[in-house]
């Protein structure tokens, strides 16, 4: 049996890497859980969850950034793992990851209405049922479904076009992220920092196993190393730097969500 040795295009730069990173890792999720962070820990209680957690995340984020310049191959763990454990190993490792990528996805889908409607207000239309408490209607069901087709057919068109489009979109959600926090700090409030800590260790803890979540992201630059038209020793590089851009980000979000009124 003949087999082809077929080489991926590099087609990525320094900029569509890091944003690739940054913008998977930023997504909607803090726009959604900023405002259940404050009311679980409490001002201080969220930003020490945060201190501690970037740091987990940082020593992942390290490893992750070795092995990504030591190995610059498409998969990502699954290539890591084949060479370490064996294929068995690594199928398992990547049936792992794929079914925390669909509930990431499903998470994502039901964020995005969430968004929406702090721009338009009271467009829940068509009521399907009550789950857990929460109304779900018709018109929430479509958006999630309608972002999820859009994602899809972006990667579609293969990775150059997505990584255009996720450059454009993650620039846009920095922007905005930094315009409320300015706004924050010209019409906010210090008194609103109170109360400073809620339920003590268990608030921060409630805070803290959510951390890991909101960092999920920075993967994706293993899992297109291959395609990427830059050194393999910057990869890893660039890997730590989004880290670090979205944990002060995220950071700096949550101190918006305390001291806007």
């Amino acid at each position: 049996m003949l087999q082809q040795n077929r080489e991926l295009k590099k087609v990525l730069s320094r900029l569509d890497v890091f944003v690739l990173s940054v913008g998977a890792m930023l997504g909607w999720g803090w726009v959604v859980l900023s405002e259940s962070w404050l009311t679980s820990a409490g001002s201080f209680g969220t930003i020490l969850a945060f201190l501690i957690g970037g740091l987990l995340v940082t020593f992942v984020g390290l490893t992750y950034a070795e092995l990504a310049s030591a190995m610059p191959k498409v998969g990502g763990e699954h290539e890591y793992v084949h060479r370490a454990m064996g294929g068995k190993a690594a199928f398992l490792a990547s049936w792992a990851i794929t079914l925390g990528y669909v509930s990431v996805v499903a998470f994502e889908a039901v964020a995005l209405p969430t968004v929406i409607e702090y721009i338009f207000p009271n467009y829940q239309v068509g009521y399907m049922w009550t789950i857990a408490g929460w109304d779900v209607y018709a018109s929430w069901v479509l958006v999630g479904v309608a972002g999820s087709i859009f994602v899809i057919a972006i990667n579609y068109f293969g990775l150059k076009p997505a990584a255009k489009i996720q450059v454009i979109l993650t620039l846009s959600i920095i922007l905005i992220g930094l315009m409320l926090v300015f706004g924050s700090a010209v019409g906010g409030e210090a008194a609103n920092f109170e109360p400073l800590f809620v339920n003590g260790a268990t608030g921060i803890m409630a805070v803290l196993i959510m951390v890991p979540f909101l960092f999920i992201g920075f993967d994706v630059i293993p899992q297109t190393a291959e395609e990427a038209n830059i050194p393999a020793r910057d990869i890893g590089k660039l890997l730590i730097f989004s880290v670090f851009l979205c944990y002060c980000l995220l950071h700096f979000n949550c101190y918006r969500c305390r001291v806007c009124p």
